[in-house]
């Protein structure tokens, strides 16, 4: 039986089984590869979606969770780049290897469009579900903070 949502403003629809991770059926099934694997235990953040509006572990989400919702990848975020946090990460040149940025700008996104005016503190907190190797974790609140003064 197919799951039938929407992925980044289009009608999509999955074969896999119910219990099928989400993370898998975008990447392989789907082909959109910016969301990425980490840890698959929800606990890095690197396969950070929006579902309905809000962010979720794609790697815990089972496709049979999502029938007739919102799914929105890192892809949908904007077409061009042009979306505030995007623009800021590139200001603040915060990737390094760039591995986790997709789910760290997903996190973000969703911190903004719920709390327009985080503290910095409040960033801390709400971005410590992504984890960086690399340790970028400075530039990642100060591309939140841009993006929250640009926006």
């Amino acid at each position: 039986m197919a799951t039938n949502f929407q992925l980044n403003g289009k009608t999509a629809h999955s074969d896999a089984p119910p219990a099928t991770p989400l993370l898998w059926v975008i990447r392989e099934e789907l082909k959109l590869t910016g969301t990425k694997f980490g840890c698959g235990t929800g606990l890095c953040g690197a396969c950070m979606v929006h579902v309905d509006g809000k962010r979720a572990f794609s790697c815990q989400t089972q496709i049979g969770q999502i029938a007739g919702k919102s799914v929105t990848t890192i892809e949908g975020l904007s077409a061009d780049s042009s979306h505030p946090v995007q623009k800021a990460w590139l200001a603040e040149r915060v990737p390094q290897c760039g591995y986790c940025q997709s789910g760290q700008i997903m996190s973000a996104a969703d911190l903004l469009k719920n709390n327009p005016a985080p503290t910095r503190a409040q960033i801390v907190e709400h971005m410590s579900t992504n984890l960086c190797r690399c340790g970028t974790y400075a530039r990642i609140v100060r591309a939140v903070e841009r993006a929250a003064k640009e926006a």
